[in-house]
């Protein structure tokens, strides 16, 4: 009788290692949809490397389902029209995960695209990351079960920001210049209504919403900015509208307090050191001197392509795909969203969970401000002799806001 029970319990271990370990060696592709052309094309570039340096550095033994990650790029242009024609190639090449972040219009096409693709080809279901498309409506009333959020959301980060501004008495009369699509109308409204709820005192003396990658030159801008009075200025602006509006900054002397969101994109850092020292803050789910595993990542990603990592979001992305394919016993679509609502792994900044509600990923937040590298914070932004200090963490509960999402989950 012991033996018999030996047996079985043998055949029985060996059954779950094997069931474990039924993904490992499988190749999961993963089609990357954003501008690889035009005017945020550096932006592009930098993100859809960043994605293929995680994916390498964690594949096969480096993640629990022992898988192998593959990132292709497809250039959407920064077009939700040319999204969808991105989406379709990939999908009639065989892509089941997709990865899009540049830009709330390109992320609302997608995720209403996968919904409907999915519900007409049952077997052929694809999951849409959002690595960085900030719209809150994508986990509010427009979410979506396909869709999974890695960056935080613009109330988020907002509720973050404002939580720091309001202890800086400095901080009087703001300026807000925004790109105007989603994005920039969405920092500017949430802005207004979280200050004055914590800081009633303080006053918008100006606002301003550009199109989007279109200026060329931010000078009339600047020159309202200098006018209104302002002692500090809010803005969402990221890639070249922002690398563009700090170089008008620079032109026209005005050093200014500046509370940003995406200061440590591609080409923004190096117009900053252009413009000397000066107060400039990002908001954001991480920061350029991380130490342990993910600081080792950005440094040998440095080391290859003399540039900075700076879409964290790629590596609590692969990581959370291979712990859900590790749950989930399988690289299928279907069962590795299931396994990935609610799901937690350790990251920089601690833990980070995907909300079951609404597949918002809830994670710790830091504002960091700009100054010269020193002896603690000794990454050089694109080599300029400047870094993201960290000067303040915010455990996941500060930035986490409720959400109005009706879930419909597949029956």
């Amino acid at each position: 009788m012991k033996f018999g029970m030996k047996i079985v319990a043998a055949t029985a271990a060996v059954l779950c290692v094997g069931g474990a370990l039924a993904q490992q060696g499988q190749t999961v592709k993963i089609a990357f949809i954003d501008p690889l052309s035009g005017p945020f094309a550096n932006v592009g570039q930098n993100q859809l490397k960043s994605w293929q340096f995680a994916a390498e550095r964690l594949s096969g033994a480096k993640n629990p389902a022992g898988v192998k990650f593959e990132v292709t790029g497809f250039d959407n242009k920064g077009s939700p029209q040319e999204s969808l024609n991105s989406l379709k190639a990939a999908i009639d090449q065989g892509f089941r995960y997709v990865t899009q972040g540049n830009g709330s219009g390109a992320a609302l096409a997608i995720s209403d695209a996968v919904a409907k693709h999915n519900e007409r080809n049952p077997g052929k279901e694809v999951v849409y990351l959002n690595y960085a498309a900030v719209d809150p409506a994508l986990t509010n009333e427009k979410c979506d079960y396909w869709h999974f959020r890695l960056d935080a959301d613009t109330t988020m980060k907002m509720e973050a920001l404002t939580t720091f501004m309001k202890d800086q008495p400095k901080v009087k009369n703001v300026y807000l210049l925004n790109q105007n699509y989603s994005h920039g109308q969405q920092v500017a409204r949430y802005f207004k209504e979280d200050i004055a709820r914590k800081r009633a005192d303080v006053k918008i003396v100006g606002e301003d919403l550009h199109p989007i990658g279109q200026v060329k030159d931010f000078a009339p801008y600047v020159a309202k900015i200098k006018q209104s009075g302002a002692d500090t200025i809010v803005t969402g602006n990221w890639g070249a509208d922002l690398t563009l509006f700090v170089k008008a900054l620079n032109d026209a002397g005005l050093k200014l307090p500046m509370y940003t969101y995406y200061a440590g994109v591609t080409g923004t850092p190096t117009a900053l050191a252009a413009g000397g020292d000066s107060e400039v803050y990002v908001i954001g789910y991480a920061h350029a001197n991380h130490t342990g595993e993910i600081g080792a990542l950005s440094a040998d990603f440095k080391k290859k392509f003399n540039d900075d990592y700076y879409t964290y979001a790629t590596y609590n992305g692969i990581n959370l795909m291979g712990a859900a394919m590790a749950k989930a016993k399988s690289v299928d679509p279907t069962k590795v969203a299931a396994a990935l609502e609610g799901l937690s792994v350790k990251s920089f900044g601690g833990e980070v969970q995907m909300r079951k509600s609404d597949h918002q990923l809830q994670q710790s937040m830091f504002v960091t401000k700009w100054q010269k590298v020193d002896a603690k914070n000794a990454y050089s932004v694109e080599n300029t002799g400047y870094t993201f200090v960290p000067i303040k963490q915010m455990d996941p509960y500060v930035s986490s806001t409720p959400t109005s999402c009706q879930m419909k989950r597949p029956a």
